[in-house]
């Protein structure tokens, strides 16, 4: 390769090898060729274009490569100009398809991510293929720019491919994407000698280059031109102003070769170990220990929690393995850490080397109850002063507690990936399942808290599910009803009721083994429901049924006058009127018991709405009367005025316009706004 280089901004970067997300970008120099061929492959005409159609999917640029060469930066770079250019004025889309544990992440995965960054939220419990279907929709009526980065086959990129030509997608990847027709891989390798010291030169100073060029060529050959390598031994370099460039390629070439590693990647090896030795043993464990960092994303916490220090002093030393091109950062307020993807591996081999398995485990548990106690105060922070919570908050130490309750819900937002990360993390860990659970569940109530349950459903059902995984292998019934409740919930919420009938059957028999009174009558009544979205009134009118038996034996009074009213519906839905009012009567006689009066005239107005059904309209105007007076005494003016129309309708059946007239002009008074009587008139009319 020749006049191919990449440049940085400062040692912070490295080398533009893994761009951190959120930060400005690094300035970019060399890589021409590349950067043409590529351009020039937009401009290609397909097969399509060939022979006379037009293109059916975006065109696919790759960029292949090792990694540590740059494959990164340089798409980072190509649709960073690309954008510049104004055809792509929906932006850019931008997604990892490989944990930093080398997984590749699931489909469903990268598909929520990208439909997130488009603003669109996608329905809790979806699959990837539901989601990626989404994602393809989303992009069909934008020019935009989509980079799937680190893709390990064509069966992770396919599925998110828009089916519009006018949008373009930017893949790297190790190696070619077979099964993507039209693809031709723009490979790269090692930077040329003179773009490589340039590179050193920008962060040690043009002196110590000038003193030895010929040395810096040969630097640079050690490192096989990967800019990784370059741009760490630069900061072991910044890091020593009295060593000079023989120095440090000396030592890199008495370092042994790492003979589990590919000849390509042993350089990139050797200047980590390089660098690793250098430190001193605390920050060398320290940066080990990261490798443990969920989703490779760590802060301040993270690694304090891990290490056993102060927050303070890991904050330091994450700062100085910034330097030392070990890590990138979003450089904010609240900074976050990330453990480069071609380091990662390197990371992880060297602690499953020199860290016992014992000290490993018991880092994890501290790092995933630091991360507890953080979430708990995430929670707290949110409720009101001298609360128990607010209490038990101003006893945590300083460092764990937030200013306010903003200050906690942007913590929550920057580091939801990593949160999502650590619950998953804890769960496939398998033997910190008590706090794997604790841990689901001061994330959940944080969630719900500053998001909200509705925005935050999907994160929630993906928890439940943990909560799940964990109730089954430890063999939980109550957990294990609780959370099939909560993922069934949200399936009947988006519309997938015979997934959430056939989990609330399965939390039934987990209630009925745990001897949990409540999660069976819960259970009960949603298969009720559930049966009653699917219009088997039969049946539902059956579980409801059932649910309040239960009920009745417990005398839970709020619960049976309220499965009276839902029998009420599905027996009027059915047709089976007498049934339907026998069981209004019900409910509105326990409201009245329980001193609910406005549940009490809704009960009595739904009595006479099935009389009316029912040919008895002398009956439903009698009710209906009953029902506007308790009404009335509840202070519920909306109910009173659809009430006051119902009772207009009824006369006008009776032959009386002239008292028929004078409800409706009620009903008027009442609400005194047009447009809400309106709204009224319709709701109280319908049917």
């Amino acid at each position: 390769m020749t006049d191919q280089a990449v440049d940085t901004s400062g040692p912070a970067e490295a080398a533009g090898t893994e761009e951190p997300s959120g930060t400005a970008p690094p300035q970019f120099f060399g890589r021409a060729r590349e950067l043409k061929a590529l351009w020039a492959d937009i401009e290609r005409a397909g097969l399509d274009t060939l022979a006379g159609r037009k293109a059916a999917r975006a065109r696919v640029l790759l960029i292949a490569g090792r990694p540590g060469s740059g494959r990164t930066a340089l798409a980072g770079e190509l649709t960073r100009r690309l954008l510049a250019e104004g055809d792509h004025p929906d932006g850019l889309f931008r997604v990892r398809l490989t944990d930093p544990g080398g997984v590749p992440v699931p489909t469903e995965r990268t598909a929520r991510e990208l439909l997130d960054r488009m603003g669109v939220t996608g329905p809790p419990g979806a699959d990837g293929d539901e989601l990626s279907g989404m994602v393809r929709d989303e992009l069909a009526g934008r020019r935009a720019l989509l980079l799937l980065d680190d893709a390990v086959d064509a069966e992770q990129v396919d599925p998110l491919l828009p089916d519009n030509p006018d949008c373009l997608v930017v893949a790297t990847s190790e190696g070619p994407l077979t099964g993507i027709p039209g693809v031709r891989p723009c490979t790269i390798g090692g930077l040329d000698a003179g773009s490589a010291v340039r590179l050193l030169a920008r962060t040690i100073g043009e002196v110590r280059i000038t003193v030895d060029p010929r040395t810096a060529e040969t630097l640079a050959e050690e490192c096989g031109g990967l800019p990784a390598a370059l741009v760490m031994v630069a900061g072991w370099l910044a890091a020593r102003p009295m060593a000079s460039v023989a120095d440090v390629t000396r030592q890199l070439r008495e370092l042994p070769d790492d003979t589990e590693q590919s000849t390509g990647s042993r350089p990139l090896a050797r200047a980590f170990r390089l660098v690793h030795e250098s430190l001193p043993p605390t920050a060398a464990r320290i940066l080990r220990l990261l490798a443990l960092a969920p989703a490779g994303l760590a802060d301040a916490h993270t690694a304090s929690a891990l290490a056993g220090c102060s927050v303070s002093a890991a904050q330091t030393t994450l700062d100085d393995f910034v330097a030392l091109g070990l890590l990138h950062t979003n450089g904010a307020d609240q900074p976050q850490y990330e453990v480069p993807g071609c380091l990662a591996p390197l990371l992880r081999a060297l602690l499953e080397a020199r860290d016992r398995p014992a000290e490993v485990q018991l880092a994890r548990a501290r790092m995933l109850e630091r991360t507890v106690r953080l979430l708990q105060s995430c929670r707290a922070v949110t409720e009101p002063e001298g609360s128990p919570a607010r209490r038990k908050l101003a006893g945590l130490p300083r460092s764990l507690r937030f200013p306010n309750p903003e200050a906690a819900a942007e913590w929550l937002r920057i580091r939801r990936p990593a949160l999502l990360a650590s619950a998953r993390i804890a769960v496939e860990d398998g033997e910190l399942d008590t706090l794997a659970r604790r841990l689901v569940s001061a994330l959940v109530r944080a969630l719900a808290v500053h998001r909200g349950t509705e925005a935050a459903a999907p994160e929630l059902y993906g928890l439940h599910g943990l909560v799940l995984a964990v109730a089954e292998r430890r063999e939980l019934p109550r957990e294990r009803a609780a959370a099939l409740l909560n993922l069934a919930d949200l399936d009947a919420r988006t519309g997938r009721t015979r997934e959430a009938l056939a989990r609330y059957r399965a939390a039934l028999d987990a209630g009925r083994a745990a001897k949990d009174p409540y999660a069976t009558g819960r259970a009960m009544e949603s298969v009720g429901g559930a049966y009653a979205e699917l219009g088997d009134f039969q049946r539902a009118s059956d579980w409801y049924g059932r649910a309040l038996a239960q009920r009745l034996t417990q005398g839970e009074r709020a619960d049976e006058a309220r499965l009276y009213g839902r029998l009420g519906a599905v027996h009027t839905y059915a047709g089976r009127y007498g049934e339907a009012l026998r069981n209004w009567r019900a409910a509105a006689a326990g409201y009245r018991r329980l001193g609910d009066v406005p549940a009490q005239a809704r009960a009595l107005s739904e009595a006479a709405r099935v009389q009316e059904y029912a040919g008895r309209p002398h009956e439903s105007l009698h009710t209906c009367q009953e029902a506007v007076e308790w009404a009335r005494r509840a202070g519920d003016v909306r109910l009173q005025a659809a009430l006051e129309l119902r009772l207009a309708d009824t006369l006008d059946r009776l032959g009386d316009p002239a008292a028929a007239g004078l409800h409706r002009g009620l009903a008027d008074r009442l609400l005194g706004q047009e447009g809400v009587t309106c709204e009224i008139r319709s709701a109280a009319t319908e049917n």
